[in-house]
């Protein structure tokens, strides 16, 4: 992978992971780089997901696939604002 390819996965890691956010009501308990790892994460498997599915490689832009990492991220940063909730 390129450095290149890291800026990136880091930029769309930022971008699911705040929209991840915005899906779930009320205050969450985590903070910005766990959301950024959150993001990444669920942006490599949502990738992966969607090729799987065989729905990653659309004309335009894919929403299938995004729609998929932000779910992803959404579960992401749920689980661990519950893991937090816990301490």
């Amino acid at each position: 992978m390129e450095i290149s390819g890291i800026i990136s996965a880091i930029i769309i890691g930022i971008i699911i992971g705040v929209l991840g956010r915005l899906v779930l009501p009320g205050r969450q308990r985590i903070g910005v780089l766990l959301t950024v790892l959150v993001g990444i994460v669920a942006a490599l498997l949502g990738t992966a997901l969607a090729y799987g599915l065989d729905v990653a490689d659309t004309e335009g832009v894919d929403w299938l696939e995004l729609l998929i990492q932000v779910g992803l991220a959404a579960a992401g940063v749920a689980a661990l604002d519950r893991s937090r909730a816990r301490r």
